[in-house]
């Protein structure tokens, strides 16, 4: 796979700002706040500057002009290469095709859940469906307010992330239904293993598996 200078995605999102009109680096941050993308990125906006230095330093971005609004200090305007574009397209293509395969925090705290009781699991569910709940409502009155103001088409990402939030909730909801009721084989014999300290045979984990 390709090796890139600069491998961030607030430079990929600086990249694609800069693709519509030669702008300076505050009115990329203004374009990218009114568009909720702070949300997506979790962009550090200290760092803009930084990232922008960078772009220019491997040849994605160029200098074109200094302006200055009134009082305002004087803003250098960058516009992006034919360098630029072409990494902008490569990389943008790469997220669209490549399914992400790092796992996240959630999957590898599933991983290891076994070390803490039933009841702790199920009560830390619980709480993360909540924290679930409230993002998606979140999001949802977000979304409603963008959607008055611009088109469906730059607010693609906000969407599926909406759609990722329900779908895990939905599945976090059927596990703990799931380990409630011992539709998974093992949760008695994971339960004695926290109160005793002794493994239970795994074979107790896979009985019943698919019936």
């Amino acid at each position: 796979m390709k090796r890139r200078k600069v491998a961030n995605l607030l430079g990929l999102a600086v990249l694609a700002t800069v693709f519509e009109r030669p702008m300076h680096p505050y009115e990329v941050a203004t374009l990218l706040r009114e568009r909720g993308k702070e949300g997506d990125l979790k962009i550090k906006w200290g760092s803009l500057y930084t990232v922008v230095g960078n772009l220019e330093k491997h040849g994605f971005l160029e200098a074109v002009e200094n302006v200055r609004e009134g009082a305002r200090p004087e803003r250098t305007v960058y516009r992006i290469t034919e360098a630029g574009q072409a990494e902008m397209e490569d990389w943008i293509a790469e997220l669209l095709a490549v399914p992400e395969e790092e796992p996240s925090r959630f999957h590898t705290g599933l991983s290891v859940m076994l070390a803490l009781t039933p009841e702790v699991v199920d009560r830390e569910l619980e709480h993360r469906v909540g924290e679930l709940e409230r993002l998606i409502g979140e999001r949802v009155e977000a979304l409603a307010k963008m959607r008055a103001e611009l088109p469906r088409l730059v607010l693609l990402e906000a969407e599926y992330q909406l759609a990722m939030w329900r779908a895990e909730a939905e599945w976090v909801r059927g596990l703990r239904e799931e380990l409630a009721t011992g539709a998974i084989p093992g949760v008695e014999e994971w339960r004695r293993y926290r109160e005793t300290g002794e493994l239970p045979d795994m074979a107790a984990f896979v009985a019943n598996e698919g019936e």
